[in-house]
Order: C-alpha cells, then structure tokens, then sequence
C-alpha cells in the first residue's frame, strides 16, 4: 500500500475514466505538448493510481503521455463477483487501457502486485509495449510468512468487514485526517473479490521471469532503499536473470513514486529515452 502525501492533483494531471472493451477504468493521466512515447503505471496491491499520480506531470514534462488506473475492482474501478481476476485477466486490463492512449506502443511499469501484472502483460503480448519496468517486486509470489499473514488475510475477505480489516492493519498509526480518510475510503471501495484475488496471487503466483526474458523487451528494475516487501537478495537475482541491475531509488521504501518521485524518475528516464531512441533510430 502507498500512501499519498496529498490528495490534490498535480497542475496537467486529470481524473479520467477510460472506456474499454473490457470496461470502464477510473485513471488519472498526464499529456506532454509534443509527446514522443506513452507510459502507462500499473499500481499494486491495495493501491490505487493515487500511486502513481506524482509521476505523470513529471514524464509529461519529459515528453511522455502518462497514464495511471485503478485495476478492476480496486478503489474507484468497479468489479463484479464474476469477473476474471486471474493475472491473465488483470493483464488483459492493462492492455486495453493502454489501448485508449494515442500511441500505437508504451512502455509498462508495474509496482508491486502490479509488477507481476505487467509481467503477464509483457508476455502475453510483447508486440505491445517498448519496455518493460519493475518497481519493488518480485520474479513471482511474494509468500506467507509471520510478518505478513496473507494467507489469514484472504481467508478473513469476505468474511470480515473491509473497515475492520483496515483499521487493524492502521492500528496505532498516526496520520493527516484527509490522508487517514482516503485510506480507508479506497480499502473498503475495493471489490471484495478483486482483493482476495490479488492477495491470493500475492500467495502463490508463479515465477515467469524466464518467459519475460524469452519476449526481449528491454527490462529496468528499480527499488527504495529501505523497500520491505520482496527482500532485496531476491529482487537482486531476479534482476540478474533479466540481464540488468536493480536501480536503487533513494530516501524511499516500498512507493518511490511517492516518498521520492523525482529521484525515481531521474532514475528511470534515461532508460526510456536510450530505448525509445534506438528504436527511432
């Protein structure tokens, strides 16, 4: 989960939703004057694109359109009991609210749960996307363990009100009233079924890394420093079996684009841009 240091969208930032194929998708986005590529940011786990949102008016600065959504069933994109939450289906949303963009290619980021998103979008369909990148996650599930109960968690969705499930998880810390708000606001707005779903992909989704490199997409991986969820030896690894190093993204822990946009983005662009560029040239 990030959370956002200001509810206030950036000067160039709008709240839009997106219609497509697959639905409509609550987005928030940012168009550069003369752009030369897209971006398109896939947030993670009990996130939203409030995420990503510090991000778009700098990549618009930087030339880049830049779009962020709720993946369905989180925050403000609805979703039913019915619908395919399975990391195909998840990656098949990615696509078509990349499809909305006026690029005929984008580059991908996936934070966190999201990552594991764009990595099934990137082999689904390489044709689609110029890059591929990774913030804080990981080659595959992110595991069970005592510090992190998801097991108890998914098995409590469903069950046990969203409200109560985020005021446990919230115990004890202190925020801003409009901050501690949101919070809550865009837990209990997710879909129950789409959180169980992410929760349990976050459980037991396997590891595809061979198959991402397989697509010979250009991959950047980047993490905060003090980053908590998948631990750094393994983020480390993953990054070597895709034959690069892990960009680590100073004065931030699990949501670089939020505790440190501007460095994640110093960060980062210079990839863009050297691929982006080859592939004009």
């Amino acid at each position: 989960m990030s959370v956002p240091r200001t509810l206030d969208l950036p000067p160039g930032v709008e709240a839009a939703t997106l219609q497509t194929p697959r639905g409509a998708f609550a987005a928030h986005r940012a168009l550069a004057v003369d752009p030369v590529g897209h971006v398109l940011l896939v947030p993670g786990w009990t996130g939203s694109k409030e995420d990503f949102t510090p991000l778009l008016p700098l990549l618009a600065a930087a030339g880049l359109d830049a779009t962020t959504y709720d993946q369905r069933g989180q925050y403000e994109t609805p979703g039913l009991p019915d619908d395919d939450y399975s990391l195909a289906g998840f990656a098949a949303d990615a696509a078509a609210v990349r499809a909305t963009s006026r690029h005929s290619r984008s580059a991908l980021m996936g934070h966190s749960f999201g990552g594991l998103v764009a990595q099934q979008a990137a082999v689904t369909d390489p044709s689609t996307w110029q890059t591929l990148s990774l913030l804080c996650t990981g080659p595959g599930a992110l595991g069970d363990t005592a510090r992190r109960p998801l097991k108890k968690l998914a098995s409590a969705i469903g069950k046990v009100p969203l409200l109560h499930l985020h005021e446990i998880r919230e115990q004890g810390i202190k925020r801003p009233a409009q901050i501690t708000g949101f919070l809550a606001r865009r837990f209990t707005s997710n879909a129950p079924a789409s959180l169980k779903a992410m929760t349990q992909h976050l459980i037991d989704a396997p590891d595809i890394i061979d198959a991402v490199v397989a697509t010979g997409l250009p991959v950047w991986v980047g993490r905060g420093a003090d980053d908590d969820a998948w631990p750094h030896d393994v983020q480390d690894a993953m990054a070597r079996r895709l034959g690069t190093d892990v960009h680590v993204i100073p004065d931030s822990a699990h949501s670089p684009a939020v505790e440190n946009p501007e460095a994640l983005v110093a960060a980062w662009l210079p990839f863009l841009d050297h691929h982006r560029q080859k592939e004009a040239g």
